[in-house]
């Protein structure tokens, strides 16, 4: 490394279809997409690094910080190909997992359907014990009923062992030593404890999440495992470091001990990278789009900063109901994921109807364009024949692809419509772009956001084909996609500070404030999270956050209110009250007087500094350059093919304004500029899309 150069960084974000590449290294940024191995996800990731590094002139030893992303959590959950987990439980309470919230998410479907629990009922096993609330014994642990399941192990062959005890978020000794009893006996037994992954109320979500860390412990631990060993043969000595669902990053440790935290790393980056964009381009109120090859993601932010929530649903039964999915309870920014994406396929059933995904053709076998094995119409099937795609530079010429495949694959299953060609494809695009748009809308009414006046941010590496589309679907004038956008995500975990959340419950009502009992709850979070954000984040200025989750007696659910960041008097049941007056109003519009609060848990983050961007300034107007082309294009307003230019994003400065129709192509991905559309280029290079 030259002197005075900063070190390179690299990210890594394994999506479904793809597995993206971004280098930054002097000054400059190398991207790359390469098919995802499914297989061996781990093998794909290497070839990556090994491209795109040759392709920057990078050697290993130069690289000063690896981040990485990945799906493989989530598909495990959402497959069931975790590892064999038993769940060890309070006697009596064998059920709780399966039985949920005992009530119907789709009241009037009488063939209702959940999703089964990650632990079968014969591998859920009771020990007798029983904790109070305040974390005080009941009834003792029986060792010997823990010691009477050390057989079962071995018989059921279990991999990965869950332990919810009743209560152990206020006191973990009972499930700390049943973990004990049973690692002596099985050493290499994978454990995870409720107290540890989830110290929260309410049991349900506490076993679920704790189930689901069990799951996907073992995979997640031997694939980062073999991965960072891997990377260190290469030469590869700099930290490596997790995108969480949060939108932070977390040392290799943290998880390995916790991959459930990682469940939605991807998607949580590109909500970085459009919170980082907004900023930059001014813009208060935007829409963040994500659409890769298997999912479109779709998240709020207001003011630069996206939604956030400590719970969230995997393995949805119905695609927008809240309940028919697993619940887990972990730091994530909210947004709505739904299978839409390039692979999605597309179907017709009985009655005729387009349905488009969620089922996906992925890496393997891919679309039938691939010319891979896949024979079944997908989105991007029809985004060639529509003209939307470079078929000679797609993916950066990593993919071949086949147009009369695609032709053949849509005619075959949509010729029973009598929609052919053009036409027949644009059904395709228009089904997936409206299940998009109805995700969006639902998503904002339920967050109680309006989707009018926003910018929408596109990026993934089909967004910038459906942007435009989409937008017109809401009724939005202004479209951005960033440089980089087909690699979006992995370019979001370079912009995440190094952060990590702990969770405590810890009940407390206002009329009788226990200050002392806050305090201590309070620093043994902080030495926790600055034990782990420290390592990982050494000399980086550190950012210290608190947060607690109020409600009045007898309601069911809370609301957050910010802390100050220091000791608590007695006299701050005080200072709790307004802020929880202040947030209450601002939800509902009204407080309730005469009626005491009650805190049932309390948050503390810590993060690292990360600068904020600087404002775009205007660029200097420019003539436009001669397009590299022309092509012919399915125009949606007119359903008829109409002819675009075609420019080379390298070929647009700042300051230059296009004109739709026109395609505007990179390595990873194609912006449609629809005729009712035109784009100029900022001071960033971005592409500012506005209607006309």
């Amino acid at each position: 490394m030259s002197e005075g150069a900063h070190p390179a960084r690299l990210a890594v974000d394994i999506g479904g279809t793809f597995t993206d590449l971004v280098l930054e290294a002097n000054g400059r940024r190398a991207t790359l997409k390469v098919l995802t191995t499914q297989a061996n996800p781990e093998r794909g990731v290497l070839d990556g690094v090994a491209k795109v590094m040759a392709e920057a002139g990078i050697q290993a030893a130069e690289v000063g910080l690896i981040i990485h992303g990945t799906t493989l959590a989530t598909n495990a959950l959402i497959e069931r190909k975790g590892a064999k987990t038993a769940l060890i439980v309070t006697e009596g309470l064998r059920d709780s997992v399966e039985m949920a919230h005992e009530n119907r998410f789709e009241q009037y479907d009488i063939n209702i359907d959940r999703p089964d629990p990650l632990v079968p009922r014969y591998l859920r096993w009771p020990v007798a014990e029983r904790l109070n609330a305040a974390g005080e014994a009941l009834i003792p642990l029986d060792e010997a009923s823990v010691e009477a399941l050390i057989p079962a192990i071995a018989e059921h062959g279990v991999e990965s062992l869950a332990i919810g005890l009743i209560h152990s978020y206020a006191n973990p000794a009972h499930e700390r030593r049943v973990a004990e009893i049973l690692q002596a006996a099985v050493p290499d037994l994978s454990v995870t404890l409720s107290s540890e992954v989830c110290p929260e109320i309410r049991e349900y979500e506490r076993q679920s999440t704790t189930c689901a860390n069990a799951y996907v412990r073992p995979l997640m631990a031997s694939y980062l495992t073999r991965l960072e060993r891997e990377l260190r043969v290469r030469g590869f000595a700099c930290p490596f470091l997790l995108m969480t669902s949060g939108g932070g990053l977390t040392g290799f440790e943290t998880a390995v001990k916790f991959p459930v935290r990682l469940v939605e790393s991807g998607p949580a980056g590109g909500a970085i990278l459009a919170s980082r964009v907004a900023a930059e381009c001014g813009f208060d109120r935007v829409l963040s789009f994500d659409m890769g090859g298997t999912t479109a993601k779709i998240c709020l932010i207001d003011g630069s900063t996206p939604l956030t929530s400590r719970s969230f649903e995997v393995a949805r039964a119905y695609r927008f109901l809240k309940g028919s999915g697993l619940p887990l309870r972990i730091p994530a920014i909210e947004m709505v994921e739904i299978g839409a994406g390039g692979g999605s396929i597309a179907s017709v059933d009985a009655l005729k109807r387009i349905n488009v995904g969620p089922e996906s053709a992925g890496a393997d076998p891919g679309p039938a364009c691939y010319d891979r094995g896949g024979e079944e119409p997908t989105v991007t099937d029809a985004d060639v024949l529509l003209g939307r795609i470079d078929i000679e530079s797609f993916a950066g010429g990593a993919v071949a692809i086949h147009p009369e495949r695609a032709a053949r694959a849509i005619g075959r299953v949509l010729g029973a419509l009598d929609l052919a060609g053009p036409l027949a494809a644009f059904a395709v695009s228009e089904v997936v772009d409206e299940n998009m748009a109805n995700a969006a809308r639902v998503h904002a009414i339920e967050w109680g956001k309006e989707i009018a006046g926003r910018a929408l941010i596109a990026f993934g590496g089909a967004a910038p084909l459906h942007a435009v589309r989409l937008a017109e679907k809401l009724g939005l004038d202004r479209v951005i996609v960033p440089t980089g956008a087909g690699v979006g995500s992995a370019i979001g975990f370079l912009c995440a500070p190094i952060a990590y959340e702990v969770v405590r419950s810890r009940y407390q009502r206002l009329s009788s404030f226990d200050a002392d009992a806050v305090n201590a709850a309070l620093e043994e979070m902080r030495e926790e999270a600055y034990a782990i954000v420290r390592p990982a984040a050494p000399g980086a200025e550190l950012h210290e956050a608190r947060t607690a989750y109020m409600r009045y007696i007898g309601q069911g659910h809370e609301i957050t209110v910010d802390l100050p960041v220091r000791p608590l008097e007695p006299d701050d049941a005080v200072t709790l009250q307004a802020g929880f007056d202040a947030a209450y109003s601002a939800l509902f519009g009204r407080t309730i007087p005469g009626l005491d609060v009650e805190v049932l848990s309390w948050t503390l983050t810590v993060k690292s500094a990360v600068p904020d961007p600087e404002p775009v300034p205007e660029a200097a107007a420019k003539p436009a350059p001669a397009p590299r082309g022309r092509r012919e294009v399915f125009d949606s307003a007119t359903e008829k093919t109409i002819e675009a230019a075609v420019y080379a994003r390298s070929d647009l400065e700042p300051g230059v304004t296009v004109q739709g129709p026109a395609l505007i192509v990179e390595d990873q991905t194609t912006t449609v500029v629809s005729s009712a559309f035109e784009a100029s280029v900022n001071a960033l290079g971005y592409l500012v899309l506005e209607r006309r």
